[in-house]
């Protein structure tokens, strides 16, 4: 799958799709703020990492790619479920670049604010798409590994 910039999405969204975000987003902020009074900055801070919006998205997608194939006239059940799963994988990436991006700012916003948020953006994008990479050729890599194991269980090599 390559990444890509669509614009066709903004298209295809709802104008109540896009409030159901918002209002996702502003909820779980207002929560990572009262988490944050409560508990202090440290405990509000990793409720703010939460990505606000990932909980609407993927409810989202799964009904954009639902509609699309139910349009086709097949069932988009299953399509919109796995989109879904995709978005939420993503989100997971993204979480780990997150990570290195709070321990990079964190060691170095003593020395040059300017610097930090610099390298740690450097951090988060390197890392993120590091995390991405890899997961791509392990799927790549069980993959070939299962098919080899159907091909040899289809010649009977395979069998106990």
């Amino acid at each position: 799958m390559l990444i890509e910039l669509s614009s066709s999405a903004l298209k295809r969204t709802r104008w109540y799709e896009y409030g159901i975000r918002f209002l996702l987003g502003g909820l779980a902020t207002v929560f990572a703020g009262i988490m944050g009074a409560r508990f202090g900055v440290s405990a509000g801070g990793l409720f703010l990492a939460l990505p606000a919006i990932f909980c609407a998205s993927a409810t989202l997608i799964e009904s954009h790619e639902r509609r699309a194939k139910e349009k086709a006239g097949f069932s988009g059940r299953r399509r919109g479920q796995q989109a879904a799963a995709l978005d939420a994988a993503g989100a997971g990436l993204g979480s780990i670049g997150l990570a290195a991006f709070a321990a990079v700012f964190y060691g170095m916003v003593s020395a040059s604010i300017v610097g930090a948020f610099a390298t740690a953006i450097l951090a988060w994008a390197m890392v993120s798409v590091s995390a991405w990479w890899l997961r791509r050729k392990l799927r790549i890599t069980s993959r070939r590994e299962e098919h080899g194991r159907q091909a040899r269980s289809a010649n009977g090599r395979g069998l106990r």
